[in-house]
């Protein structure tokens, strides 16, 4: 019941099917372009994130990524094991202030907060992903160290040189344009400080010439609420047009023991990310396509729940062939002094 009466966040409940309509035009499938997508990059991701955010945290939890695994360990370990090696990246200490870039529902940033001592503020440009935030930092009794802000990470309200760090995971994939975000990142980090991310991109093994890799990549979009998706390449050229020193990077899903879309892949069973296998997701499915036929969820619910299976299935495909990764990092330095 509590799926059913989040799906579409801010959007009125009879507004649903026609958000579901104008989202996917926005992309390939549906006759799209990339330009269009970049233009109205923020009601793109933000109809997106509306329509989708239900789900996420129905499926996945309050921390909507992938993680590298270890044999043996089970997915929420894995995430949040991922959340502390990115903390420790950037060196965190306490009572320092961080910036989470892109931060979702801030399952990642009350988990970074609670391992480092921080104060993290979640900036995000969707307000149910906020409103829904501020509850369950409420609920986790970390709202006096942890708060949100409103805003587009490609113009951020924020003074230079602000934050002690700055972090994303799989967030500003969301941008129009890596460049433009990672110089706003660069403006409010304090000079001799680090950034460090997850960025969803396409790999050296993707193809443009090859059909296949295409589709992958368009169900990808479309599935996610991506404008375009990056070469690794492209994120690191970036980064230093931007102003940054990079210290390391690395496509971290390249050696993960376990492969990192294996919660995903319909071939694997698991009883604890049991909604996330195939039996789990057919039972989701069933059970959307009920609230939306009795009238407890809006019409188009089950649409989105289609274009998310779409996106699982294109990005295990993704995976298997090694053209795309969520997990390329890097760890990134302001320069002591800032001559940009």
């Amino acid at each position: 019941m509590d799926l059913a009466s989040s799906i579409g966040g801010k959007i009125q409940k009879g507004e649903v099917l026609s958000a579901v309509d104008k989202y996917e035009k926005y992309h390939v499938s549906y006759g799209g372009q990339e330009e269009e997508r970049k233009s109205n990059y923020s009601d793109m991701v933000n109809k997106y994130y509306d329509l989708a955010t239900s789900f996420y945290e129905f499926g996945w939890g309050e921390s909507f990524h992938f993680a590298t695994r270890w044999v043996g360990e089970s997915l929420k370990e894995s995430i949040k094991r991922h959340e502390h090696f990115l903390a420790l990246q950037l060196g965190l200490t306490p009572g320092q202030k961080v910036l989470d870039v892109g931060c979702g529902i801030g399952g990642p940033l009350r988990e970074i907060s609670r391992f480092s001592s921080t104060s993290v503020t979640g900036l995000n440009n969707n307000e149910y992903q906020i409103t829904r935030g501020k509850e369950l930092n409420r609920l986790a009794g970390v709202d006096k160290t942890c708060n949100f802000l409103k805003a587009d990470f490609m113009k951020m309200p924020l003074p230079d040189n602000s934050f002690d760090a700055v972090y994303a995971i799989e967030a500003t994939c969301h941008a129009p344009d890596a460049y433009g975000c990672y110089k706003e990142i660069y403006r409010v980090l304090k000079p001799g400080q680090c950034f460090a991310a997850y960025e969803w991109c396409m790999t050296d093994s993707f193809d443009p010439n090859n059909q296949e890799h295409q589709k992958i990549k368009a169900e990808i979009e479309i599935g996610d609420g991506l404008p375009d998706i990056r070469l690794t390449t492209e994120c690191l050229e970036a980064l230093k047009q931007a102003g940054f020193e990079v210290i390391w990077e690395k496509d971290l899903a390249s050696d993960s023991p376990v492969p990192w879309y294996l919660p995903l892949d319909k071939s694997h069973f698991s009883l604890s990310s049991f909604r996330l296998t195939t039996v789990g997701r057919l039972f989701t499915r069933n059970l959307v396509k009920a609230l939306e036929f009795v009238g407890l969820a809006p019409k188009g619910s089950q649409r989105v729940q289609d274009f998310l299976e779409r996106a699982a299935e294109s990005l295990v495909e993704g995976g298997k062939r090694e053209i795309f990764t969520p997990m390329y990092f890097f760890l990134a330095r302001k320069p002591e002094s800032d001559s940009n």
